[in-house]
């Protein structure tokens, strides 16, 4: 087809089929500045970088019958202006007040008549501003649209604006994110992508040979065999973060923590920065179970985890192209030693697991059921687990986005099919942040997990103080 009208990928159909008005399936997120953002230049910018990829420029058509399929094309219609939005937080522009715009983001669905895709820049944020995004799940998985993201940005507040690209070197998935930018851009998207490649060797986000596990996707007997011991895996025992859910959801964040302090953390413990978060997310997640009665001893509750299946040198394409794991979270574990040792113990088991293959296969033929069946298999993953965590590692380097200094960067992917709690883990400029979304249902107060997460990086804090005084006196 032209680039006017292309037909839609198989996993990227699955993705746009899985929009529920209980859970839309949009990564959404934001950037926050801490001093005053040009609106003007912020346009400007976005129309020269983002649009450079013809899919914010497409709209979504639906097949004409049911055998047919979606296509992308490009809205002739399509007004920038509608998609770039700028407006004032109510005072007194606090993260409270944040917290609930952020919610209303998450809760609102995207209009499919336009490109699935939507900035608002608000002012009054703590003397700064704050840019916040959704993005549909069926223009690509969380990774390549934080890359998308990160292209934007530029390395010194003062760089040139970016020039205006002719129709020619617009690309829909032609031409990569190193090779499209100016010089400027390409310098940070290297920059950004070698970042990335040192953090996402501890992170879950990806395995040693991603290509590999893509060519091992077509479900042939082994990979049935990994396929028939997930459908045997009993389902996630029920808790209050499991249950029927509503359209309103709640968000809440941490401050940055240390990822030096992280880093060194992990170290004395002898485990990795993933196995820290981790420990820690599962112990405030069991802090919360007990505020709210809930039987905790033994308690055991897998995460649904994207893994990334790009090599991690591949230039930018949109589109999805990603698997699934599903670690254990030891909630049941009361020391926090054990806890952390259980975590560890936990992710070394899926790292060479064949799982995220054997799902990014699954996803794929979802586009091509029908949805009924496309139901069936939603409920299956979202049986098998109580939340869906990402770990996303961004660039350790200060950006700027029209000139104006990037302060905090959070982003939330869906949770697909019924479950209702996202755990996002995000780290940038030497910090690491935690993000949770949730149903306003199940978990209305979302801060509450946030604040017993302090708790839980403070008592792995002190754990790994006492494993290097031991380390020291025993010489």
């Amino acid at each position: 087809m032209s680039k006017y009208k292309e037909t839609m990928s198989n996993v990227d159909t699955a993705w746009l089929q899985m929009d529920r008005p209980t859970n839309l399936m949009m990564i959404a997120g934001f950037m926050t500045f801490e001093g005053p953002l040009d609106f003007e230049r912020l346009v400007t910018t976005i129309e020269r970088r983002l649009l450079i990829f013809d899919r914010f420029r497409q709209r979504i058509v639906p097949p004409r019958t049911p055998i047919g399929s979606y296509t992308w094309e490009l809205d002739p219609y399509f007004d920038i202006r509608a998609h770039v939005h700028r407006a004032a937080l109510p005072p007194p522009g606090n993260k409270i007040v944040l917290q609930e715009i952020m919610s209303d983001v998450t809760s609102t669905p995207l209009d499919r008549s336009r490109p699935l895709w939507q900035f608002h820049a608000y002012e009054g944020y703590q003397g700064g501003w704050v840019l916040a995004s959704r993005l549909h799940h069926a223009i690509a998985d969380g990774i390549a649209l934080m890359r998308v993201l990160l292209s934007l940005t530029d390395l010194s507040p003062d760089a040139p604006l970016p020039a205006d690209p002719t129709p020619e070197n617009r690309s829909g998935k032609r031409r990569g994110l190193v090779d499209t930018f100016t010089s400027p851009v390409r310098s940070l998207a290297r920059t950004t992508v070698q970042a990335a490649d040192i953090a996402l060797h501890q992170s879950m986000e990806t395995f040693r040979n991603p290509s590999r596990l893509v060519d091992a996707a077509k479900i042939g007997t082994s990979n049935a065999t990994t396929l028939a011991k997930m459908a045997l895996r009993s389902p996630d025992p029920a808790t209050i973060f499991k249950g029927e859910l509503g359209i309103t959801k709640r968000t809440a964040w941490s401050e940055p923590y240390s990822l030096s302090e992280i880093k060194s953390m992990a170290k004395a413990l002898g485990g990795t920065i993933n196995d820290i978060m981790l420990a820690a997310v599962s112990g405030a997640l069991r802090r919360y179970l007990q505020d709210h009665n809930q039987e905790v001893d033994g308690l055991a509750i897998r995460a649904l985890v994207p893994v990334n299946l790009r090599p991690l040198d591949a230039p930018l394409e949109l589109g999805n192209r990603f698997g699934l794991v599903f670690p254990t979270l030891p909630i049941g574990a009361a020391d926090v030693h054990e806890r952390f040792i259980e975590t560890r113990r936990y992710m070394n088991e899926i790292k060479n697991s064949p799982e995220a293959a054997v799902a990014y296969g699954v996803l794929y033929a979802l586009g091509m059921t029908p949805m009924d069946i496309e139901s069936l298999f939603l409920d299956f993953f979202g049986s098998k687990s109580s939340s869906v965590m990402t770990n996303v590692p961004g660039p350790q380097v200060q950006l700027y986005l029209a000139g104006s200094s990037i302060k905090e960067i959070m982003a939330w992917v869906p949770q697909s099919g019924g479950l209702g709690l996202g755990v996002s883990i995000i780290s940038y400029n030497g910090g690491i942040m935690v993000g949770i979304n949730s149903d306003a249902g199940l978990v209305p107060d979302p801060e509450h997990i946030v604040n017993n997460l302090d708790i839980e990086v403070e008592a792995l804090r002190q754990l790994a103080a006492e494993v290097r005084s031991r380390a020291k006196a025993d010489g």
